[in-house]
């Protein structure tokens, strides 16, 4: 009964995190963003006291419960195991294996050094929240995307728009390169190994190891019960059983209670810790008077037992169909029979509508591109972000340093950013972390999404108020670039867009009023949030600019 109920719980907070990183319109953040900001390194970044202790306290009393029910990361290595210990010739896989301490605590070191140092995307690399964040969006949005895209073409042809198109576009390649090595690394682990990431390299898992070593309920044996058959071993995935010794090492259990499912003599139990007596002094350690003791303390175990705690009952498993991927397969799938539909024609048909739902996916995902024509007669060319000697990092981070020094690199702002301003970093010390370029739109000054889903605290803004009174750069106008010095035509595209008035256009021949204007920008009054830049009809780089501030400014 009580892995049901832990396979349930993993089950319902696996399924939730993940909907967070795939939801663009940033709705579920609405109702299970918590979900997010109670995971454990968020949760200590962002300073945030009492998420910290609830996590030490859950686990001073039931174990490692974060590692099996709330990390993403820990639930996706049980999915992963799960999976691999179907066949037939990989159960009962595991054994036992004494930990490697020195291992888990240099990797903790380490990590905290880096993250202490300012190098937050070294330590990203192994965050178990940040890492899982990376791989859902990197890995798997462009598929809930193209879904996406798949039932908005439907919905149009049914006079429906309960669904709209989105733009798949490829972020940031090195992002995309360790998610994917993230994902191979972890899944090999997992299909051999079981939990190996979470008590080899997870600094979390090491740190909430030492914490369960106390807790007051724990997986223990009833030597008068165990038979010797290594059941409970050969099906714990943390290898952390020891049966010929009848221990547990608790600082690598995570309480995933698969022991006691597999265990048929009910000799291991969920209990609360207790005391084994010690033998009387003077007494033989192998006489008479050791299995009296012995058995005292077995006989105290067995009182306090719950009898829903030595159930039987099989493993229960589920499987989760995106409604995209249903909706594909059904197109070509779920056709009307034929009766020659064992034949090899009927074979070709099923072939070309598989293929056509595939050219469908994929021409929506360049629907958006395919579009960016004049009036469909001119091919526009697409904008270059610039070099700019300074990164622009959301409004509400404070500084650039400040935004590094928290950030967790997990990509839940870059998901729900409704602009696509934010994108993952390609630089080297700020790889993976989110920075701001305005190829494809600004940042709204209505818009706080970045702020509302940031678990960590990396960007925090009060209302809207606050963040039209932010500055995180200034607009720099390029002569050369502009199409009043190239073309000599008119453009007040920039003094137009600008929502804080902080561009005006004046004469570019001072001694000539009716010659053409060019901009000229009041640096005290602008924000940085790239309307002029992302507006601006210069082809392939923008006329102005934004370059960025190491410290934000209140205006």
């Amino acid at each position: 009964m009580l892995r049901k109920i832990r396979i349930a719980l993993a089950t319902l907070f696996f399924v939730l995190i993940t909907l967070l990183f795939l939801d663009f319109t940033g709705s579920i953040h609405a109702w299970f963003g918590w979900m997010a900001r109670i995971q454990f390194l968020p949760a200590v970044l962002a300073l945030n006291v009492g998420v910290v202790l609830f996590l030490v306290v859950l686990t001073l009393l039931f174990g490692r419960i974060y590692c099996s029910v709330i990390c993403p990361l820990g639930v996706l290595q049980d999915l992963v195991s799960w999976f691999s210990g179907r066949r037939r010739r990989h159960r009962n896989r595991f054994v036992y294996r004494p930990a490697r301490t020195w291992l888990r605590w240099t990797v903790l070191v380490l990590f905290i050094g880096v993250m202490a140092a300012g190098l937050g995307s070294i330590g990203a690399l192994i965050a178990p929240y940040s890492a899982y964040g990376r791989m859902v969006q990197s890995l798997v949005a462009p598929f809930y995307g193209w879904g996406n895209n798949l039932l908005a073409w439907a919905a149009e042809r049914l006079d429906s728009y309960a669904f709209y198109s989105v733009d798949v576009w490829l972020k940031s390649l090195p992002t995309l390169l360790v998610a994917g090595v993230t994902f191979v690394v972890i899944f090999v682990l997992a299909w051999r190994g079981g939990r190996t990431w979470c008590n080899t390299v997870c600094p979390v898992g090491t740190v909430l190891g030492e914490l369960s070593r106390f807790s007051l309920f724990k997986p223990r044996f009833d030597v008068s019960k165990c038979n010797g058959c290594k059941l409970c071993a050969r099906n714990c995935k943390a290898s952390c059983i020891d049966p010929a010794a009848h221990t547990i090492d608790y600082s690598r259990c995570v309480a995933c209670m698969d022991c006691l499912e597999h265990c048929r003599q009910g000799a291991i139990s969920y209990t609360w810790r207790h005391s084994a007596p010690k033998p009387a002094a003077g007494t033989d350690a192998k006489g008479p008077d050791r299995k009296k003791s012995l058995s005292r303390s077995t006989a105290a175990s067995v009182q306090v037992v719950s009898p829903a705690a030595v159930t039987t009952d099989s493993p229960v498993s589920a499987t989760v169909i995106s409604p995209a991927v249903f909706a594909a397969s059904a197109a070509s799938v779920n056709a009307p029979a034929s009766p020659a539909s064992e034949s090899s024609a009927g074979g070709k048909v099923s072939r070309r509508g598989f293929l056509g739902v595939v050219g469908l996916l994929v021409g929506s995902a360049i629907q958006a591109q395919e579009k960016k024509v004049d009036g469909g007669l001119a091919f526009i060319e697409k904008k270059r972000a610039p070099e700019r000697s300074t990164p622009l990092v959301p409004p509400g981070a404070r500084s650039l340093r400040d935004f590094l020094a928290h950030c967790t690199a997990c990509q839940l702002c870059v998901t729900v950013c409704p602009n696509q301003v934010l994108r993952p970093s390609g630089d080297l010390m700020r790889l993976m972390k989110p920075e701001m370029s305005y190829e494809r739109d600004y940042c709204r000054p209505e818009c706080t999404k970045c702020a509302e889903v940031c678990p960590t605290g990396a960007i925090r803004l009060t209302d809207l108020a606050e963040k039209s009174s932010i500055q995180i750069g200034h607009s720099v106008w390029i002569p050369e670039n502009c199409v009043v010095r190239t073309d000599g035509v008119s453009c007040s595209n920039c003094a137009r867009h600008c929502p804080v008035g902080a561009i005006h256009m004046v004469p570019s021949d001072p001694n000539d009023p009716h010659s053409l204007h060019i901009p000229t920008i009041d640096e005290a009054r602008c924000i940085g949030c790239g309307a002029c830049e992302n507006l601006c009809p210069a082809r392939p780089f923008s006329a102005i600019v934004v370059e960025g501030h190491q410290q934000h400014k209140t205006l």
